[in-house]
């Protein structure tokens, strides 16, 4: 098979135009998500829940937040390991969850959790009996049964009925049923998910891996993995190499000869574009890190700084808060890692501009529209 020869500039427009971040905006909530595959539920808002700026960046000012509640609520969206998925796409980790915590051979962490939530059984039949009779509820509304506590090196240490819950999430026993504010609600599993066919393990895993290479355009065939969605592709789509970037790619071929029609656009941290840091790095070369866990003194862009995405290169941060009580948008700061022409200066103003109007509040900057 031919291996693909990409300049960075091919592969960041493959990779923008796949995320749906070019020019050409999508019209319908539904099928950006079952486009993108995944968007993280992180309730984060210091401008705004990264899963709205998500869909906002890519439908615009026809997004509003109440669409999203709405499809959730009418479960054509459904929220899994901190995800929000389309609720067909449950059927392609039903056999995962049959075969949890794995298949074949355990790793000493696997025998770990399974031995773990076997012996707090007795927990898992209270938490089921509970929802059996009463849910859907939030978890502080569960019992907590556990005789076996929770251990570990971090911040989970001693959660016992949390991490239960996630296993049992994880093994497909109980299932986001919505939130009220910013507590999920969990029911029983079978009372949520749709009852469709459950893909085959071998067929769901290629179907997630294709589907996964349409939304990137371009990915590792294998990578670091980090919580949510994964960012390798095993082995779909084509082979390909970047011009200065060690190592080989996967691209979606379908995607190698499109034109290309960038704009500005503000993302959320989290965001799929920029959630993969090492990707970012490698094909965009821009220096980015989420400071929300860093002290004030030692942050450099901000608390939520969002990247800024001008035609196929990453640009700058844009450190703003959404001050709701004042009924204002703050712009504290736009750090230029390139220097800005005029237009690029005026469509990244537009679009803070935008946010601000479809956030409903009036923009205040400390800063000057050409600092």
């Amino acid at each position: 098979m031919t291996v693909h020869e990409l300049t960075r500039e091919r592969a960041r427009r493959i990779a923008i135009r796949a995320q749906l971040l070019d020019r050409h905006r999508p019209t319908d909530l539904l099928d950006v998500v079952r486009h993108l595959t995944a968007i993280q539920y992180d309730q984060a808002a210091a401008v705004a829940p990264s899963a709205d700026l998500v869909l906002w960046s890519r439908l615009g000012p026809a997004y509003t937040p109440a669409d999203l509640v709405e499809a959730m609520e009418d479960r054509d969206l459904l929220e899994l390991r901190g995800m929000i998925r389309p609720a067909e796409d449950i059927a392609l980790f039903r056999a995962d969850m049959a075969d949890w915590p794995g298949r074949g051979e355990l790793r000493d962490w696997q025998e770990y959790i399974r031995d773990w939530v076997y012996a707090n059984r007795a927990g898992q039949h209270d938490i089921i009996v509970r929802l059996r009779s009463e849910g859907p509820l939030p978890a502080k509304e569960l019992p907590d049964s556990c005789v076996v506590p929770w251990s570990s090196s971090g911040w989970t240490n001693d959660r016992n009925k949390i991490k239960l819950m996630d296993f049992m999430e994880a093994r497909g026993d109980i299932a986001v049923a919505g939130r009220h504010g910013r507590e999920r609600l969990w029911d029983l599993a079978d009372r949520v998910y749709p009852d469709v066919a459950v893909v085959p393990a071998e067929a769901a895993k290629r179907i997630r891996d294709e589907r996964r290479l349409k939304a990137l355009g371009i990915a590792r065939a294998s990578t670091t993995e980090y919580p949510g969605a994964p960012a390798y592709v095993v082995d779909a789509g084509e082979p390909a190499v970047v011009d200065g970037v060690r190592g080989r790619w996967r691209v979606d071929p379908d995607q190698l000869d499109q034109p290309f029609d960038g704009r500005a656009a503000l993302l959320s941290p989290l965001d799929r574009l920029v959630f993969d840091r090492k990707r970012m790095t490698e094909l965009f070369e821009f220096d980015y890190q989420l400071e929300m866990y860093k002290p004030a003194a030692k942050r450099r862009w901000g608390y939520w700084a969002m990247p800024i995405l001008y035609a196929d290169r990453l640009v700058g941060k844009l450190d703003a808060t959404a001050d709701r009580a004042a009924g204002v948008v703050r712009v504290d700061a736009i750090h230029r890692d390139v220097r800005f022409t005029k237009a690029m200066a005026a469509a990244v103003d537009d679009e803070i501009d935008a946010l601000a109007e479809w956030l409903k509040l009036h923009p205040v900057r400390t800063v000057g529209r050409d600092d």
